[in-house]
């Protein structure tokens, strides 16, 4: 009997991470929800994962803190082989602004997460991971436009997520083991009241070439697909669900 695919998700409680997690539970993938301190939205998208008849766990961990992240990754192992990661979680600090402006411990707490973050839990990833695995970086389409006037840290660690997919791909294709990035526009998520700017999914709409901003689901499916089996000829690749911008 074919053990099921397990996959890790990091922000997996709130916008693109919980959609992430119930298409993949859907897909029939056993999920271990990381996330930082919502703890009634982890149950709430853990008993999502239940329903759909997926074994699943929910861990608070901050992935800045390489003990946390043993511990996710440990987790993990729990429910079987690692087979995939999602490396979803992340900030952009308590505002939004011009670079001048913006005060230093946002500025480490937005690297410390989105870059340091997402190396930790690539490397613990590549330690254990197997022929057949797969890692899927959410990026931003921040990364090529720079966030000038409002995000330019965030955006700076965007950009150095794909470079680490460039780079991871190639070091771990050797070993049957994918790699790649997502790179979502402008999503309708909570993620912007966080900085300041509640209404940035409708006011930049017209600005988006499609004349909208994405959904959480959209993302997520693009995520699904470069971690199954249709994707297998797929490494190193930067997948732009942006509408366009």
């Amino acid at each position: 009997m074919t053990s099921s695919p397990v996959t890790l998700v990091t922000g997996g409680s709130r916008g693109i991470g919980a959609a992430t997690v119930r298409q993949l539970a859907a897909a029939g993938h056993d999920i271990v929800l990381g996330y930082r301190t919502d703890h009634t939205a982890a149950r709430t998208v853990l008993a999502d994962v239940h329903a759909a008849g997926r074994r699943g766990t929910a861990v608070a961990a901050d992935t800045a803190d390489p003990t946390d992240v043993v511990r996710l990754f440990d987790a993990a192992e729990e429910l079987g082989k690692l087979t995939g990661l999602v490396n979803n979680a992340g900030v952009g600090g308590s505002r939004t602004g011009p670079l001048t402006d913006l005060a230093f411990d946002d500025l480490r707490h937005v690297v410390d997460v989105n870059l340091v973050g997402y190396l930790l839990c690539a490397q613990q990833a590549a330690r254990r991971m197997t022929t057949g695995a797969a890692i899927v970086n959410v990026s931003s389409g921040a990364a090529t436009l720079g966030g000038p006037g409002e995000y330019v840290h965030y955006a700076a660690t965007k950009a150095a997520t794909d470079a680490l997919t460039i780079g991871l791909a190639k070091e771990l294709a050797p070993r049957g083991i994918r790699v790649n990035t997502v790179a979502p526009g402008i999503i309708d998520t909570d993620f912007h009241a966080t900085v300041g700017n509640p209404d940035k999914a409708t006011t930049a709409a017209a600005r988006i070439p499609m004349g909208r901003a994405g959904t959480p689901d959209e993302i997520a499916a693009a995520i699904v697909w470069l971690l199954g089996p249709h994707a297998s000829y797929t490494t190193g690749a930067n997948l732009r669900v942006s509408g366009g911008l």
